[in-house]
């Protein structure tokens, strides 16, 4: 047990308590002989520094922004909420592979080449797929062909999808075939889906005679989609209007002559020429669970 304290120690223990205060607190040492009004004013300013941000400061003390200014601490960095574009930056062909199809019916296709799983254990026996894993191959090979469409968007369409009259993945089929994108590339002004995508984005693209960059823009009925006039003769589109790997399908109403065409009427699931077979009913599934 401790011997009690004397008067006499007082003095030298309070003294050595306010310099650790101070020491804590960040106030100036030659305070410690101050009086203790003195030592909080010191205190809860250098407080008020760590707490208060730098315009409020200013206005609090009359000065200017920047001499308040502060560096932010970890925890205000942390709840800063940083949003990013989506970005496609990955090979758009590596899909073809985990899938085990050719998404886009393309020569180029590593498929062609190499027919297993991608990585080191690719070549090995499959294990038969769940039902879940069934529904989730749907759902990424329709996301995928439609350029690699973002889960919060592509549920979207979903959402959309079930709220329509009628069947739900017919409506699904008619959303997605509605996007700007998807008709350009129906259209043959671009070669892929990801080609589509940049060729909007990039102001080639007229709706009903005015510029539109907007991918995911909603086709209506009878709406004109054509090639600005100073894009009609670049080499990207001539080669893709040209190309023999696929054909218009008959909702849609094209001159490649002027690059010019029209979206008739919104499609069914029969009349999408999808290279590969399709099944948004299971993608329906999935999202219905």
């Amino acid at each position: 047990m401790m011997p009690p304290v004397t008067p006499a120690e007082m003095p030298s223990i309070r003294m050595s308590l306010r310099f650790i205060i101070c020491r804590t607190y960040g106030v100036a040492a030659e305070l410690t002989s101050m009086p203790d009004a003195t030592i909080r004013r010191s205190i809860a300013g250098n407080v008020d520094r760590q707490t208060v941000p730098a315009p409020a400061r200013a206005a609090k003390h009359g000065t200017t922004g920047a001499i308040c200014r502060k560096a932010p601490s970890r925890v205000a960095a942390r709840s800063v909420r940083i949003t990013r574009m989506t970005k496609r930056a990955e090979s758009k062909y590596k899909i073809n592979r985990r899938l085990g199809v050719n998404l886009w019916g393309r020569p180029k296709s590593p498929l062609a080449k190499r027919e297993y799983g991608p990585g080191q254990h690719g070549q090995r026996r499959k294990q038969k797929p769940t039902d879940f894993g069934i529904q989730l191959m749907a759902k990424q090979k329709l996301k995928g062909y439609y350029g690699n469409i973002g889960e919060k968007q592509f549920q979207k369409y979903y959402v959309e999808a079930v709220r329509r009259k009628g069947d739900t993945s017919e409506n699904l089929i008619e959303l997605l075939e509605r996007r700007l994108d998807a008709v350009v590339y129906r259209m043959k002004f671009a070669i892929t889906p990801f080609a589509s995508r940049q060729f909007i984005n990039h102001g080639h693209v007229l709706v009903n005679g005015r510029r539109l960059n907007i991918p995911s823009y909603s086709v209506k009925d009878n709406d004109i989609i054509e090639v600005k006039e100073k894009s009609k003769q670049l080499a990207v589109v001539l080669d893709a209007a040209q190309s023999g790997e696929r054909d218009t399908p008959e909702y849609i109403e094209i001159d490649h002559r002027i690059m010019k065409g029209r979206f008739l009427r919104a499609p069914k699931l029969t009349d999408v020429p999808y290279p590969v077979q399709m099944e948004p009913n299971l993608v329906v599934e999935f999202y219905s669970r």
